[in-house]
């Protein structure tokens, strides 16, 4: 980035004096605290060079800093040297976050200034307690004019059959409003925009990878309001309760908006807030929609298990292919390959996310994406990891597997072996009803944590149904947050483990879990997990010395279950490949 980044800042730093603004706050984010964002969005990634999904800057009027998790900090030193943007590695030792930071460091009088369309309630009030004065500008969008955006998102509405969904957007805002009554609300205010695809059964392509619209929606316990950026979209509803997107800002401000709204923190914008607090009272809730999206129901669920099988059918053929072929290969070929794989498959609609093709150390970083500039090629050693998914009719996929391209160091195929048996662990847990995820994270850590070595993100997140590839409420993680829910069945999650060392190497292995009941006992009720991931762990990866009998009894009941399930997919040659591929004991019968 260097010197364009220089002179961008400088711009917006002449208009932070003009305004009076000593720091000025861009988040990654859009009106609708969405994880991923359309180009228009992009403005921290243009004021700072960092293109991670995840990141803070602050520009004050002497410094540029930017906050970044785990996943990214490799990628981030790469990405910022010579723009003379400070990187702060968040939840690292002598690390201030950024609301420390703000408030042992602004003068008394100092005013912070944000777009407050794209920062969240609980943040803006947040930055607001740590500023010094208290003092925030949040109603202008400092960089118009700076960013020349491209085109506002518009895309065409798809509304999914029940047949699809299992069940009618009638029948889901009842259940919603059957919620706000439970908490004495008269309407409920959404900003999220993967809630409002789900309540209202729409689908579009206004994000890249996760297939939304841009919208909002206001449910009273009489009418929903849905506001599209194309209002005449063929949604099912009546004409007089679709309304443009632009025209939130009126709708809140009028009397249609009265009595107690529901809104949830973490995701309305602060602009939108304040409109509503001028004439309503606001209850903050976690939005009941986010729990009802993350149990599937027993249709969604159907389609699920087809589309992993399908889905992991694709992937073990890819393994087979770049394994075996004769050509030369690159990151970027490989997953273009992969690509071609999945369009195999009828119900393939597009990845869900931009797939990671690392080979060698650029596996190393967390959230790597090949590029033209970087474009490794990829050798007979060595390890390379692909972690991709699809968007499909009926289920959203992600799967990473570590595949062995070669002659391995010992380093190498330890850090394989312990972060398979990690996830396989945290795959065959038996727990009880009402646990967290937080109960489970230690399974996939034990083996690591005692070899002095531990990853830099989740073990584990929720998935959506044609959907964001992320969800929550669910998570496997180390750290408890009050947002967390207890696991229930019908949720689906990720279960990925892995070892990370710059310069080296990068090993994740990630199957995606259903939650299931499995008994219950004089004691209580216990839940495990069904895995609808059915791809083959690189046998050439495991070193059996390092694991226990249990662990070792795991892994192979895994590749046999994976055998079994796959084997009447697949050709006589696949099928011969898989086996040997898998590990299986010639003395096993083949199925």
């Amino acid at each position: 980035m260097g010197s364009s980044a220089d002179a961008v800042i400088a711009k917006l730093r002449k208009r932070m004096k003009k305004e009076g603004i000593f720091a000025y706050y861009i988040p990654t984010s859009d009106f609708h605290a969405s994880e991923y964002v359309n180009d228009y969005f992009k403005v921290r990634e243009f004021f700072s060079g960092f293109t991670g999904s995840a990141g803070d800057l602050l520009i004050t009027k002497d410094e540029a800093l930017l906050w970044t998790d785990g996943r990214y900090f490799i990628q981030a030193e790469r990405e910022l040297e010579g723009s003379g943007i400070r990187l702060m590695k968040s939840g690292e030792e002598n690390v201030p976050d950024m609301m420390t930071y703000i408030k042992s460091t602004f003068a008394k009088d100092a005013v912070l200034g944000f777009d407050g369309r794209t920062v969240s309630v609980s943040r803006a009030k947040r930055l607001k307690k740590s500023v010094p004065s208290h003092r925030i500008a949040y109603r202008k969008d400092l960089s118009e004019g700076i960013f020349e955006r491209p085109a506002f998102p518009k895309s065409g509405i798809e509304v999914l059959p029940d047949e699809i969904s299992g069940e009618s957007s009638i029948d889901r805002i009842a259940k919603l409003r059957e919620e706000l009554k439970k908490e004495g609300c008269d309407a409920v205010f959404l900003s999220r925009l993967d809630d409002i695809a789900y309540l209202f059964n729409i689908r579009a392509h206004d994000i890249r990878y996760t297939p939304v619209a841009m919208a909002y929606a206001y449910i009273t316990l009489e009418k929903a309001f849905l506001f599209l950026t194309d209002e005449k979209a063929e949604t099912g509803y009546p004409a007089s309760l679709v309304k443009a997107y632009d025209e939130l800002a009126s709708f809140l401000k009028s009397d249609a908006v009265s009595g107690r709204v529901m809104i949830d923190n973490r995701y309305v914008s602060f602009l939108h807030y304040r409109l509503i607090k001028k004439r309503a009272k606001t209850l903050d809730r976690p939005c009941p929609v986010e729990l009802m999206k993350a149990v599937k129901n027993s249709v969604e669920t159907e389609h699920i298990r087809d589309i992993y099988l399908k889905d992991s059918v694709q992937l073990t053929r890819f393994i087979r292919w770049i394994t075996t072929t004769d050509t030369e290969e690159t990151e970027m070929s490989a997953a273009a390959r992969l690509l071609e794989f999945r369009k195999k498959i009828p119900e393939f609609r597009e990845p869900s996310f931009e797939t990671i093709s690392a080979y060698g150390d650029n596996a190393a970083i967390i959230h790597y994406a090949p590029g033209k500039e970087h474009d490794r090629a990829i050798e007979k050693k060595g390890l390379y990891m692909v972690d991709s998914g699809g968007q499909y009719e009926g289920g959203t996929t992600d799967v990473t597997r570590t595949i062995v391209m070669g002659e391995l160091t010992d380093e190498e195929k330890e850090a394989f072996t312990l972060a398979a048996a990690g996830m396989l662990k945290v795959m065959y847990a038996r727990f009880m009803k009402g646990s967290t995820g937080v109960n489970l994270d230690i399974l996939a850590r034990e083996r690591l944590w005692k070899k002095g070595i531990d990853y830099k993100h989740g073990t584990g997140h929720g998935v959506g149904y044609m959907l964001s590839v992320h969800e929550g409420p669910q998570a496997i993680r180390q750290k408890y947050t009050e947002d967390q829910k207890p696991l229930q069945p019908g949720m689906l999650i990720s279960d990925e483990p892995g070892v990370y060392k710059e310069g080296k190497y990068g090993v994740r292995c990630e199957n995606i879990l259903l939650v299931r009941e499995a008994e219950k006992t004089e004691d209580g009720t216990f839940y495990d997990f069904e895995s609808l991931t059915l791809v083959p762990l690189d046998d050439n990866g495991i070193d059996r010395s390092l694991m226990t009998s249990d662990e070792i009894k795991m892994y192979e009941r895994y590749q046999r279950e994976v055998y079994d399930r796959l084997a009447v997919k697949l050709d006589a040659d696949e099928r011969s490949w898989l086996y040997g591929y898998a590990g299986l004991k010639s003395s096993d019968k083949e199925a």
